[in-house]
């Protein structure tokens, strides 16, 4: 029987030694997950705990080196990278402000894990992360050129130009989500906010159709929800859309038309060749987005240039977006980002 060489064999007959993987963490305000991959991106173990946001920075971060212990389990690993909610500073490791993270300002998240596990760690925005995941691993392969967008709760963007992902000079590029599409729709009483995300996101879309049913819109919905119009949420909407209901229809032509604007003034500021789209909305509501989408590019877009080759496509890595945006980003800083033609 052939015995397995020693370390110091493997060195000497070329065989890879030292680290082997990286960890990949995704930090939300209802849950953390925590995966171990390999340098191709392949998971390797995963694990999920409660944030508990309400506790505080100090013990969710507590019980986030916990988690990663368990994913690690013993392994080297070459770099650690987070993916964290709202505002982050990618240059310096900090988590500006968590959204849904209360008492997070300011918290230095390359510090604590740097200090507890001794490697390097990288911090990014969860929804650049994401693009960073699509560029790598899902449907943005084969291109340096790529937006990539969430609609869903919110609506967030991460950009890659040339191969690189946009940051800008304090790590706070590409919200696109915040770009204003209709200052006129903004009133003092109504609530709206003329972004792109306030247009177009779910609890908005459904928002906005409370509105009109409220002032006389006729619609199968309201005895769907036995005229509880605060019931109305973009699931009903999607509902009544596949069954024909022609106000179900025109609030996600509405949506669409507002997503058309969005992209068509990313085409115009990056020119990128591929359009990736995913979150929950998008997912499950494009059939009834996509032709309102696509006429409004045509319609607005100075040139068809911008369009004629620009490919929208949906997103392929599903829950496990962000989790592959960190290890993309750890691989990256690790010096061990995958070419493409390995992808």
């Amino acid at each position: 029987m052939q015995m397995r060489a020693h370390a110091s064999e493997e060195a000497e007959l070329g065989a890879p030694t030292g680290p082997r993987h990286v960890v990949g963490i995704d930090l939300g305000g209802t849950q953390m997950r925590v995966i171990l991959a390999d340098f191709a991106g392949q998971i390797v173990r995963r694990a999920t705990a409660l944030t508990l946001a309400d506790e505080g920075p100090d013990a969710v971060l507590a019980r986030l080196i916990q988690l990663v212990e368990s994913v690690i389990a013993g392994d080297a690993v070459a770099g650690l990278a987070v993916g964290a909610p709202g505002p982050t500073d990618p240059y310096r490791g900090v988590v500006l402000m968590g959204p849904n993270l209360p008492g997070w300002h300011n918290v230095n998240l390359r510090t604590v894990l740097g200090d507890a596990f001794h490697v390097p760690v990288a911090v990014g925005n969860d929804a650049n992360l994401a693009g960073l995941a699509e560029y790598r691993f899902g449907a943005g392969q084969g291109t340096d050129h790529m937006i990539y967008i969430t609609v869903s709760t919110g609506i967030g963007t991460g950009i890659i130009v040339d191969g690189h992902l946009l940051l800008g000079r304090q790590g706070l590029a590409a919200e696109a989500g915040h770009m204003t599409l209709d200052a006129a729709a903004e009133g003092e009483d109504s609530h709206v906010v003329g972004t792109l995300e306030g247009l177009a996101s779910g609890p908005n879309i459904a928002r906005r159709a409370q509105l009109a049913l409220r002032g006389g819109a006729a619609s199968m919905i309201t005895g769907m929800v036995d005229g509880d119009l605060d019931a109305v949420t973009p699931r009903l909407l999607l509902e009544a859309a596949r069954a024909g209901d022609v106000f179900a229809l025109d609030q996600f032509q509405i949506a669409g038309r507002y997503i058309g604007m969005g992209i068509t003034n990313l085409l115009h500021i990056f020119n990128p060749d591929r359009i990736v789209i995913g979150g929950s909305i998008w997912l499950h509501c494009y059939p009834f987005l996509e032709d309102a989408v696509w006429k409004t590019i045509h319609q607005r877009a100075e040139s068809p240039a911008y369009w004629q080759q620009l490919q929208i496509l949906p997103a392929e890595l599903g829950d496990d977006t962000g989790l592959l945006g960190a290890v993309a980003l750890a691989l990256e800083q690790a010096g061990k980002a995958p070419t493409r033609k390995n992808l």
